[in-house]
C-alpha cells in the first residue's frame, strides 16, 4: 500500500473518488503545507438532481481547507464534474467530504464548531485555527440554520417574550421560548410589535398553530401587547413577575433621587435599598436600618416595597390577590406619588398580573436562558453583526440536534 492509498483510507473516499497526487508544498511564509488532488473515475455515471445519471459534461477546479496533518496544514484539490441534465440543465455534482459552496471540508468544519462548543469565542478560533472571523461566522451559521431548519413546534403551547441588546446601547432582539421545553424557539430584529407577527409566520411554518398556544407569558410594553392582542387574542396574558418587580423598584429608586439630593447617607446606597432585605449581606443590613431611622421618608416606601414582595410567598391565588388589592388602597392613601404611579399600573394590568398567581408561570425560564447569553456576550465583547448574535443564542439556548460529523474526530 503507498502513500496515495494511506491518504484514500485517511479522507474515508469511496468510489468513484480517490486521492491522485500528495505533495508537501513551502507557502509564502516559507511553511510546509500537504495538498492532496482527488480526482475520479473515467467515465464513471453520476445521479442527476432528477434522478437520471450522466458522466461529466465538464469539470471545475475547487479548493477546500482540511484538518491539519500533525502541524501541517492541508488543502484538497479536485477537478468536480459538472453534469448535464433535463433540458440542457447543467449542475456540479456534489461532493461527500464538503457541503456545497464551503470552503473548507466537513472534517474541518466540525472541529471548528467544536472549538465553538466548548466557549471558545468566534475571534479567538479564528486565531486557533488561522482562519478569518467571518469565514468561521459563515461555517457557523450554515450548521446553526441547518439544525434549526429541522425544528418542529406542533406541541408548542406556553411562551415567554422578552427583549435584550447586542450590545450595550446599541440594537435590540425579541427573543420567543418555549416555556415547557426550556428552550429558544425564535429571536428577531427590534422589540416592536410586528415581532410576534414574524413569530407567528415562522410558528405555522414549523408544524405549530395560533390555536395551540394557551399562555403568553411576557412584560407590560405597549408594542408586547399590541401583538400579542394581534397574533394571540385567544391565549391567556400572564405579565412577568421579574418585570413587576422592576417597575416597583423604580419606583422606590424614584423615591431615593427625591431624597438623595439633601441627604449624603443614601450616595451610592441604590441597591442597598432595591435589593429585599433577606438577600443583603451584614454589612448593607447595618447600613439599610441605618438609613430607614435617619431617613422617615425613605422608610414608608421602602416598606411597602418589601411588603409587596411579600405577595410572591402567598401560595393561595384568591389570598395572593386580595392581598394585592389592599396594599394598591393602602398606598393610594398615601403622598408617595411614584408608587401611586405604580399602584395605577397594576390596576391597568390587572388581570395579567393576577394571572401569575393563577398560573404559577413567569419568564424565570427566560432570564436563566438569558443569563447564558449574557455571558457569550460578554465573551464576545458584543456582537456588532446581529445576526450572528441571533445564530449563537440559538446555538447555545435552542437545544438543536447539530449533525456535523462528531465522531469523526
Amino acid at each position: 500500500m503507498n502513500n496515495i492509498d494511506l491518504f484514500t483510507m485517511a479522507l474515508g473516499l469511496t468510489s468513484p473518488w480517490s486521492v491522485s497526487k500528495a505533495e508537501f508544498l513551502t507557502n509564502n511564509s516559507n511553511e510546509k503545507e500537504l495538498h492532496l488532488w482527488i480526482s475520479f473515475e473515467s467515465g464513471f455515471k453520476f445521479t442527476c438532481p432528477d434522478g437520471s445519471t450522466s458522466s461529466a459534461y465538464d469539470t471545475l477546479d475547487k479548493t477546500w481547507r482540511h484538518l491539519n496533518f500533525f502541524q501541517h496544514r492541508c488543502y484538497i484539490h479536485c477537478h468536480v464534474a459538472r453534469v448535464k441534465y433535463g433540458n440542457h440543465k447543467i449542475c456540479m455534482v456534489e461532493v461527500p467530504w464538503a457541503h456545497p459552496n464551503s470552503g473548507f471540508t466537513l472534517l474541518f468544519e466540525a472541529y471548528t464548531m467544536l472549538l465553538i462548543e466548548e466557549e471558545m469565542p468566534v475571534s479567538s478560533v479564528s486565531r486557533t485555527i488561522k482562519e478569518t472571523s467571518p469565514r468561521i461566522w459563515r461555517v457557523f451559521r450554515h450548521w446553526v440554520n441547518k439544525a434549526y431548519k429541522k425544528e418542529n413546534w406542533a406541541s408548542v403551547k406556553r411562551i415567554g417574550v422578552d427583549e435584550t441588546s447586542s450590545k450595550r446601547g446599541h440594537k435590540y432582539i425579541t427573543q420567543f421560548v418555549d416555556l415547557d421545553r426550556r428552550k429558544t424557539l425564535f429571536v428577531t430584529k427590534g422589540k416592536g410589535a410586528e415581532t410576534f407577527d414574524e413569530f407567528k409566520d415562522v410558528l405555522e411554518k414549523r408544524g405549530g398553530k395560533v390555536s395551540n398556544i394557551k399562555l403568553v407569558s411576557m412584560d407590560m410594553s405597549i408594542a408586547f401587547i399590541s401583538g400579542y392582542l394581534n397574533c394571540f387574542p385567544k391565549a391567556e396574558v400572564v405579565f412577568d413577575k421579574f418585570h413587576i418587580v422592576q417597575h416597583l423598584n423604580k419606583a422606590m429608586d424614584q423615591v431615593r433621587r427625591l431624597e438623595h439630593y439633601n441627604n449624603s447617607l443614601l450616595k451610592g446606597e441604590r441597591y442597598t435599598l432595591l435589593y429585599r432585605s433577606l438577600n443583603l449581606p451584614k454589612n448593607k443590613i447595618e447600613k439599610l436600618n441605618n438609613i430607614l431611622v435617619s431617613y422617615p421618608l425613605i422608610g414608608q416606601p421602602y416598606g411597602y416595597k418589601e411588603s409587596f414582595m411579600d405577595t410572591f410567598s402567598i401560595k393561595d391565588p384568591e389570598q395572593a390577590k386580595g392581598y394585592i388589592s389592599f396594599w394598591c388602597d393602602q398606598v393610594m392613601e398615601t403622598e408617595l406619588t411614584p408608587f401611586k404611579k405604580f399602584v395605577k399600573l397594576i390596576k391597568a394590568h390587572w388581570f395579567g398580573i393576577t394571572s401569575y398567581f393563577d398560573r404559577g408561570v413567569s419568564n424565570g425560564i427566560l432570564e436563566g436562558l438569558n443569563s447564558k447569553i449574557q455571558l457569550a456576550k460578554r465573551r464576545a465583547r458584543g456582537y456588532t453583526n446581529i445576526e450572528n448574535f441571533i445564530s449563537m443564542i440559538y446555538f447555545i439556548t435552542g437545544k438543536l440536534k447539530l449533525d456535523y460529523p462528531h465522531d469523526s474526530l
